[in-house]
C-alpha cells in the first residue's frame, strides 16, 4: 500500500495475493516481502537452496565478507545468485565510520556495473553491532547526492527514521532487536510510530529469531522483513527459509484482513444468541 511500478522475476510460486499487493522499492515492484542475506551458511550452494526456499527475490552481500568478483580465481556468490534473477543489495557490513561505509558501497557499484540499489548499515560497536545514527545520517547523505538508492538500517528512534527518509533513502531498515540475537521484536511501540509517520517502506532488519517473529512484525504493518542468522543458523536451514516464507505471507494476509478488536475482560461467543434449535 506504499507505492507501485514494475520489476524482475518472480520467485516461484507466489501467492495470488503477492501478485495483487506488491512490495515495491525505488519503483521496482516485488512480490516476496521476504529479503534474505548470504552469510553464515556452510557453502553457497546451501545458501541457494535457502534462498530459493524463501521465495526471495532481494538478497543482501555483505561486499567486505563475500566475494562478487573482488577477490579473482575464488568461488563468487554470483555464480549461485546470479543478478539477472535476483535483486542484489550490496551492503556495509563491518563497517564503523561514515567514509568506510561509502567507500565500500562505491565499490560495489564498481563491481555491479553501475547498480545502485544498496543497503547502509554504520555500525557503533563490535559487541552490540548496535547503528551508530550519527555516521548513518552522514553517509546516507553522501550516499544520495551521489545517486545510490539506499535501503538504511538504523534504531529503532522514529525522529531518525523521519531524518533518514527526509533525506531520501528509499526504505527504512528499523532493528527488533540486535543483530543475530534472535529475541524476537522487543519494542513494538517505537516500531508502530515509524509505521505511522513513515511513507517509503519499512523493513525490519535484524534479531528476527524464528518464524513468529517474522509474522508479528508483518502483523503490525511493516512493509517486509530481512533477516540472515535466523535461517542460516537454524539446524536445518532450508526448511526454515520455507517457514519464514510462510509467516511472512501470513502476517501479510493478517495485517491487511485487519484483526479484530481486544476485549478485555469481555468474552463474545462465535455463535448467535438468537434462534437457538430448541428456543
Amino acid at each position: 500500500m506504499r507505492a507501485e511500478s514494475s520489476s524482475p522475476a518472480p520467485p516461484s510460486n507466489p501467492s495470488p495475493l503477492a501478485c495483487m499487493d506488491p512490495l515495491v522499492i525505488a519503483g521496482k515492484s516485488y512480490t516476496s516481502r521476504l529479503l534474505v542475506g548470504t552469510g553464515k551458511y556452510k557453502d553457497f550452494a546451501e545458501t541457494r537452496a535457502a534462498i530459493d526456499a524463501a521465495g526471495a527475490e532481494i538478497v543482501t552481500v555483505a561486499i567486505r565478507r563475500t566475494n562478487i568478483g573482488q577477490e579473482p580465481g575464488q568461488p563468487s556468490l554470483l555464480d549461485y545468485v546470479p543478478p539477472e534473477r535476483f535483486t542484489l543489495l550490496p551492503n556495509t557490513a563491518g563497517c564503523y565510520t561514515a567514509e568506510d561505509a561509502i567507500r565500500t558501497l562505491r565499490l560495489a557499484r564498481e563491481l555491479l556495473d553501475g547498480h545502485d540499489l544498496v543497503k547502509l548499515e554504520v555500525l557503533g560497536d563490535p559487541q552490540t553491532l548496535y547503528p551508530n545514527v550519527v555516521e548513518t545520517l552522514k553517509a546516507a547523505e553522501t550516499l544520495v547526492k551521489e545517486g545510490f538508492k539506499v535501503m538504511v538500517y538504523t534504531s529503532d528512534d522514529p525522529i531518525v527514521a523521519r531524518q533518514l527518509e527526509e533525506i531520501g533513502c528509499v526504505a527504512i531498515m528499523p532493528l527488533a532487536s540486535l543483530i543475530g540475537s534472535g529475541m524476537g521484536i522487543l519494542n513494538p511501540w517505537n516500531l508502530q510510530i515509524i509505521i505511522d509517520r513513515v511513507k517509503v517502506p519499512v523493513i525490519v532488519d535484524a534479531g528476527v529469531g524464528t518464524a513468529s517473529d517474522a509474522a508479528i512484525a508483518m502483523e503490525l504493518g511493516c512493509d517486509a522483513v530481512l533477516m540472515n542468522t535466523a535461517i542460516a543458523a537454524a539446524k536445518n536451514p532450508v526448511l526454515m527459509a520455507s517457514a519464514m516464507r510462510k509467516a511472512v505471507e501470513a502476517g501479510r494476509e493478517a495485517f491487511l484482513a485487519g484483526r479484530m478488536p481486544k476485549k478485555a475482560y469481555q468474552a463474545s461467543p462465535s455463535s448467535p444468541l438468537t434462534g437457538l434449535i430448541g428456543s
